[in-house]
């Protein structure tokens, strides 16, 4: 459901604040009724401005990624005050809002892509899609082939099963070791408690892909770039 005004904003008729005055001069009417501040609307709404229908806008798929800094919350809205990835984001203006595919915890930086469009965003976030992400780990600890085994098979946390589809141990340094992980789920902390639940301390966490989609090295912790055609189609093509 969207706001009246926003709605027709995004048709075209102006911006939000004139639309806005359009409602107040009994303009616009909602299945035949004129319509006041505060209505909403949906896609199987009839809207008539001056007495002609007001088809909704069909809005160009978009989808951005971002590289997400440590120490902001993947969040719209926050009474701390903290950075929030939404402040990265290029603004819209009289088109959907972005809609985060997924979430990164406060402390883990990397890949995160935005889309404009819904159905492609419940795409990538269900898990019945299959969508892997790969993420670097750095931890402290003792690991082990046994541990490897445990958490490529499952361990039951927390009433659930948690578990890697992948994990390649890398370079060690002193009491530390990276790890390439990969799972097909995005549960709440899912990699940390996984590490955790085998005496492991995570004490950096980054994700690099997310299904076909890598991090550049090139983009810099908090800018943004826009997916192009072919890698929006791969997105939506892959698994499939």
């Amino acid at each position: 459901m969207l706001r009246l005004q926003k709605f027709l904003a995004q048709a075209g008729l102006g911006s939000r604040r004139s639309c806005e005055q359009f409602i107040k001069d009994n303009r616009v009417s909602v299945n035949g009724k004129v319509a006041a501040l505060g209505t909403k609307v949906s896609e199987n709404d009839e809207v008539t401005f001056d007495g002609n229908r007001v088809l909704p806008k069909v809005a160009d798929l978009k989808v951005i990624m971002l590289n997400k800094p440590r120490g902001v919350l993947s969040s719209k809205k926050d009474d701390k005050k903290i950075k929030l990835v939404f402040d990265f984001l290029p603004k819209t203006f009289n088109e959907p809002d972005w809609i985060a595919v997924g979430r990164l915890d406060i402390n883990t930086s990397g890949l995160m892509l935005f889309t404009n469009d819904g159905t492609l965003a419940h795409q990538l976030m269900h898990p019945s899609f299959e969508i892997d992400r790969e993420y670097l780990v750095r931890a402290r600890g003792n690991f082990n082939e046994q541990k490897r085994k445990n958490m490529l098979s499952g361990i039951e946390i927390e009433d659930d099963i948690y578990k890697f589809s992948d994990i390649v141990p890398g370079e060690k340094q002193s009491s530390n070791q990276w790890f390439s992980v990969c799972m097909l789920t995005g549960k709440n902390r899912e990699v940390r408690k996984l590490f955790e639940s085998q005496d492991l301390e995570v004490s950096r966490l980054k994700r690099v892909r997310i299904g076909p989609i890598f991090l550049p090295s090139t983009l810099k912790e908090g800018s943004c770039k826009n997916l192009t055609e072919a890698q929006i189609k791969e997105l939506q093509n892959y698994g499939k």
